[in-house]
């Protein structure tokens, strides 16, 4: 199923569910402060979503996520988590740039990639050795610019 919201929606249900995670309840005043956007736009946002049956928000109330905001939101987060955990983990770029470049992609990603990047997230992570040789090698590769003597003598055969 592909996903109707546009990036923008995405992040202010992504914003509602970490603020309600944390607190229990959102507020505008919250999700402006977590999105760096001003509240008439958190406002104009919270109406769309409202509209389209995502959120639940009285003026000058608390804002919850109706059941099918939340199974968005939840998508959102997974598609997020996934994607900078294989920034970071496997290919080893800074946290900072791994969690803006996740929040970026995770609008962009299609679920057949998504799917295939968590089974090989599982598969690596989860592997018998705590980090497979090929891994320490690229690793080693990102941070000397060179090839390891290994993945050389593979290559010449």
């Amino acid at each position: 199923m592909e996903r109707e919201q546009t990036a923008s929606m995405e992040d202010y249900l992504e914003a509602i569910a970490h603020l309600c995670g944390e607190s229990k309840v959102a507020r505008v005043k919250h999700i402006s402060q977590a999105l760096g956007v001003k509240m008439p736009s958190v406002t104009s946002a919270l109406r769309k979503l409202s509209e389209g049956g995502l959120v639940e928000h009285e003026r000058y109330g608390y804002v919850g996520l109706t059941a099918e905001g939340d199974r968005v939101a939840r998508d959102v987060i997974r598609r997020h988590e996934t994607l900078y955990r294989f920034l970071s983990e496997i290919l080893n770029i800074d946290s900072e740039v791994a969690q803006e470049d996740a929040c970026k992609m995770e609008h962009a990603i299609s679920s057949v990639t998504l799917e295939s990047m968590v089974k090989f997230l599982e598969f690596v992570l989860s592997h018998p050795q705590r980090e497979p040789t090929w891994l320490k090698n690229f690793k080693r590769y990102l941070e000397q610019g060179e090839l390891p003597q290994e993945c050389l003598e593979r290559c010449v055969r």
